[in-house]
């Protein structure tokens, strides 16, 4: 049997009964290392399951899947994934490539982030489409994603922004000279996210319209084009961040996006995060909820933009 079990969202002690019982039972554990982390080292989950693990990076799962599915069909092999194990595309694949070879699957699975982000007061089934957010270079900037979050914003909906992280990643000089050298771990915080949201908006939406008028190829600006008003203005844009959801030292910020653009880095804390952009259809009691994270507490940004903008009255219990 090839089992892919969730460990859900902290440390070793969050994976189901079931999906121990699963553990103890295979002859091989793989652990995936590339898409989330686990708040422990690989040594806690041996000595809680008492197996041993091989981490599985990107290469390995993506080159070398045929491996990890040997001899699957004859003794059990356990692939685990933080979170829940279908969360990313790469593990639904692997258990395609197992049922082509016959070899019989089981998936157990687990809490996540787009369970666990309930936390925040929002309602899940007012989530629209989820996003992804890279880490911007200086010539790299890919704002595919921008699209999307306008359309939820335009259904009023709420969206959750996972992300970057960087694990195993190797540099542009490294990769073109073959070296297998591989940068420092990073994991993209709330306060670049931020950042990088706003200066997308700011692109697309710019205060000076000539700016971002597109431009023939003799460099004569087109002034034809049409400037659409922003869905996104800081100011008046409630959004929370989430950070170590799940675990003991879990933290959420709320505010407008103008407010937590400005706080520091340290104050998100340590990875992982993810952010929220709040949608118009925001209920009453996810208003007053969400509110109790409110950057400057009763004075915050968050109560005003979200009765004046919003149109969200507050709750009194």
């Amino acid at each position: 049997m090839f089992y892919v079990i969730g460990l859900g969202l902290s440390d070793e002690k969050d994976i189901t009964v079931k999906g121990l019982e699963a553990i103890k039972g295979c002859e091989r554990v793989y652990l995936e290392s590339y898409t989330s982390i686990l708040m422990v080292s690989k040594e806690r989950l041996e000595a809680f399951y008492e197996k041993e693990v091989i981490i599985a990076t990107r290469e390995m799962v993506e080159l070398e899947a045929d491996e990890i599915l040997r001899d699957s069909d004859k003794i059990d092999v356990a692939f685990l994934v933080v979170g829940d194990p279908l969360g990313a595309t790469t593990h639904t694949d692997l258990l395609l490539r197992a049922r082509s070879l016959s070899i019989p699957t089981s998936v157990i699975h687990n809490a996540s982030i787009l369970t666990a982000l309930g936390s925040t007061g929002l309602q899940m089934y007012n989530f629209g489409q989820t996003l992804s957010l890279v880490f911007y270079t200086e010539t790299w900037r890919p704002d595919s994603w921008f699209e999307r979050l306008e359309e939820n914003l335009r259904i009023g909906v709420h969206t959750l922004v996972l992300l970057d992280i960087k694990v195993r990643e190797q540099s542009e000089e490294n990769m073109a000279r073959g070296r297998l050298i591989y940068e420092p771990p990073r994991y993209m915080n709330p306060h670049q996210a931020f950042s990088q949201i706003l200066l997308t908006e700011s692109l697309r939406h710019p205060k000076d319209p000539s700016s971002s008028s597109s431009s023939s190829n003799n460099g004569d600006v087109d002034v034809d084009v049409e400037v659409k008003e922003s869905l996104l203005p800081p100011a008046s844009t409630l959004a929370i961040s989430l950070s170590r959801i799940g675990t003991p030292t879990q933290k959420l910020i709320s505010g407008t996006l103008e407010e937590l653009a400005q706080l520091s880095e340290e104050e998100f804390g340590e990875p992982l995060h993810s952010v929220v952009i709040v949608g118009k259809k925001l209920h009453p009691l996810e208003f007053e909820y969400a509110g109790r994270f409110a950057v400057g507490g009763e004075a915050g940004g968050w109560w005003k933009v979200g009765k004046e903008v919003y149109g969200v009255e507050r709750e009194t219990f």
